[in-house]
């Protein structure tokens, strides 16, 4: 009971600061953007062909289910990242900074439990936030194509080509693959949260995290790594994707996820062993 009265404290003091919400911001205008860019008979034209070419029909694909597949395809990994980095790289660094840090050691409260219910506040933003990109983003689809339609998916970078006709089957794929890419984009607060945790500043924290991100994917894009591209971080973390193949290949899934989950871990433990050295009394 008192953990869950801690986390309740931590959550409002992350919803309290502004950039918390900015990430809620950018993406709801991109959205827009994307939804209006949709609707231009140039991108209209360029999907029909694209369906068209596949067998498929023009008119059952471009839909709502699609478009929310290609906002949560695009935009997470390059967006959502700056915005996971910020507020994970910001949580236990800033009250350093701030010097709020001393006024919570003044209370029995042991580094680790400290460090648990704000790791916990930050996985909770992390995962709350795809879902909110993804119900925010098929609302805006709505909008502008209707709710009909199927769900078309198309990803060469990881080979993934699917259509579902059946509406339920789209949406139930959108919202497995939800909680896939929440699980993915943990990874990127849980470096951050790690570097959080060491004696450096908010900003650069997040710099480094999303500097290690980018370098990673841009080495994971040179021809002469692809036999090596499994061993990237961020192909790990588009194994999401593979949740929308017809023929769901867990024992993928199950690999990548565990990789990850165990990086999260041992990102947590380094935190926190660094954590545990630094003096906070003078």
């Amino acid at each position: 009971m008192l953990f869950y009265h801690q986390l309740l404290g931590e959550l409002r003091k992350l919803f309290a600061r502004p950039r918390t919400w900015m990430g809620y911001g950018a993406f709801f205008a991109m959205e827009f953007l994307i939804t209006v860019v949709y609707k231009l008979e140039g991108s209209q034209r360029l999907m029909r062909g694209i369906l068209v070419r596949n067998g498929l029909d023009f008119g059952s694909y471009y839909s709502s289910l699609t478009i929310t597949f290609t906002i949560m395809l695009f935009s997470m990994v390059l967006l959502g990242s700056i915005y996971f980095a910020l507020v994970a790289g910001d949580i236990v660094a800033k009250e350093h900074e701030d010097g709020n840090l001393r006024l919570v050691f003044s209370r029995p409260i042991s580094r680790l439990r400290l460090l648990v219910v704000k790791y916990t506040a930050v996985s909770i933003y992390t995962i709350s936030f795809v879902f909110f990109v993804g119900v925010t983003g098929y609302a805006m689809a709505v909008i502008a194509v209707g709710w009909e339609g199927g769900l078309f998916v198309m990803e060469p970078k990881m080979k993934v080509f699917a259509a579902y006709p059946d509406w339920s089957e789209g949406a139930g794929r959108l919202l497995m693959a939800a909680g896939g890419i929440g699980l993915s984009m943990l990874t990127i607060s849980s470096i951050a949260f790690m570097f959080s945790c060491l004696k450096i500043k908010p900003a650069a924290a997040t710099i480094i995290t999303l500097t290690i991100l980018f370098v990673d994917m841009i080495l994971q894009g040179f021809p002469f790594f692809k036999p090596y591209e499994s061993f990237f971080i961020t192909w790990r973390m588009s194994a999401w994707v593979f949740i929308m193949e017809p023929n769901i290949s867990w024992p993928k899934i199950i690999e990548a996820y565990a990789f990850l989950i165990g990086l999260d871990l041992s990102l947590f433990t380094l935190g926190w062993l660094a954590f545990q050295t630094r003096d906070f009394k003078t």
